[in-house]
């Protein structure tokens, strides 16, 4: 079987089972939508999801957000991982935005990483959630998934395992295929317990011929 071949079946199958697939995380707009991947950073989407309504409520746009002092904010993202960094992370994304970008969430991953607290893995979700670019976020579950069905061979690293990902995957799927591997990775192609017999994928995963 080819790269190609494989890939192709892999997304017919996604296409099939999950035609709709999106991000968990709730949000109405471009910034509300990079504050909740901001604080996703090693926490459940679930958490997040329970914590940002607060947030937005309080600090509705960029402009409020970028008058927001650590004490008033902290206290709302308490519950949420790392929150002295994702605090100072807000507030200073929230500044950048009003000072060097009219207050507008910018659409380009080389704008985007110049804001504290994102990085490429976020700036790809960004604008592949809001713009639908082909921009592949690798996260853990993706990492783990396309490395478990064969889509990527040897990546040590994130960046290496996005390359060889947008390669193969047409352009107008890339931002699909990133919630496919996600949605795969959080609810059956688990880290410790894989719940192998419910997938439709076992004839193609690495993994499961191994164990």
């Amino acid at each position: 079987m080819t790269k190609k071949d494989r890939y192709q079946i892999i997304l017919d199958y996604f296409q099939q089972h999950i035609p709709e697939a999106e991000t968990e995380l709730l949000y109405d707009n471009p910034f509300q939508l990079l504050v909740a991947v901001i604080l996703s950073a090693q926490c459940t989407d679930k958490r997040v999801n329970l914590t940002t309504p607060a947030i937005f409520e309080q600090f509705p746009n960029p402009e409020a957000l970028s008058q927001a002092s650590f004490e008033t904010l902290f206290p709302l993202i308490r519950s949420i991982s790392y929150p002295n960094n994702k605090t100072k992370h807000l507030i200073g994304m929230a500044q950048m935005l009003m000072n060097d970008f009219g207050g507008v969430v910018p659409m380009t991953v080389d704008e985007l990483v110049k804001l504290p607290g994102v990085g490429r893995k976020t700036a790809n979700v960004i604008t592949s959630v809001i713009d639908q670019q082909p921009n592949m976020a690798v996260d853990t579950h993706v990492f783990r998934v396309s490395a478990r069905l064969g889509l990527t061979r040897g990546a040590k690293t994130p960046l290496v395992a996005e390359k060889q990902l947008i390669k193969y995957i047409p352009s107008d799927l890339v931002h699909k295929a990133h919630h496919w591997l996600i949605l795969h990775g959080r609810y059956t192609c688990l880290a410790r317990n894989p719940k192998c017999e419910a997938c439709g994928l076992q004839e193609l995963c690495l993994y499961f011929k191994k164990t």
